[in-house]
């Protein structure tokens, strides 16, 4: 397995949490700050299943300890699933979703934390994804380095 490593964080603050739900807010349209709050939580922590070992550190080392807690809760997947599975795991965890709005759900969050971990550190962790990651994280122009 590749050791992967993104750049190391500087010292989160409260706002951190704060700025990050707002992102999705906006990425994602959502009417309030909680319904973005509750999707990012339930991707965060769908997504923390998917990843596996030093890419699981490696992302989590890039978000706010709130987000990293929601990404840590969840133990690895005994397999990855494809993006269209994990889409589709995670219409049956939002409330109210159909496989269209958790796409949309999924993207928003994914999209906002691939603006902030940065481009070559999101294409690592892509690489080691099944293929289709990369759209969700609004990468299309990585389509073919995905594993």
């Amino acid at each position: 397995m590749t050791v992967t490593t993104m750049q190391p964080r500087s010292p989160m603050t409260v706002s951190d949490w704060t700025d990050l739900v707002e992102a999705v807010r906006e990425t994602g349209r959502y009417p309030t700050a909680a319904e973005a709050e509750q999707v990012t939580r339930i991707v965060l922590s769908g997504f923390g299943g998917v990843l596996r070992g030093d890419s699981r550190a490696a992302f989590a080392e890039v978000l706010p300890p709130e987000a990293c807690e929601a990404l840590l809760s969840q133990t690895p997947e005994s397999f990855q699933p494809t993006a269209r599975e994990f889409v589709e795991s995670m219409a049956t965890r939002i409330e109210g979703a159909t496989p269209a709005t958790a796409r949309w759900h999924v993207s928003s969050v994914l999209n906002v934390l691939a603006e902030r971990a940065g481009t070559p550190a999101t294409a690592r962790l892509i690489s080691q994804l099944p293929p289709g990651y990369a759209l969700l994280f609004g990468l299309a122009e990585l389509m073919g380095t995905a594993a």
